[in-house]
């Protein structure tokens, strides 16, 4: 089992062609089934990060997941 603390930032890959997506900063949860549903990757901020409200983010589904690693987590999404 794995803490949504070690979760958070933690590299994201696109094994579909191998671009870095960015850094895990949230998870998003199904509360009704205690389980994860997804991943979220922050988009562009504003100035420092302060003025935005994260319409930019990135969602990654979790069975788009495919490894967890110590450093990285690996992840499988055509086109994006």
């Amino acid at each position: 089992m794995i803490s949504t603390d070690k979760l958070k930032n933690k590299e994201v890959i696109n094994i579909s062609d191998g671009r870095s997506l960015g850094f895990v900063y949230d998870i998003e949860v199904d509360l009704d089934k205690g389980v994860i549903d997804g991943i979220v990757i922050p988009g562009a901020r504003g100035f420092m990060g302060f003025f935005s409200k994260g319409e930019g983010d990135t969602v990654i589904k979790w069975e788009k997941v495919r490894t967890v690693g110590d450093d990285v987590i690996l992840v499988d999404v055509e086109g994006l």
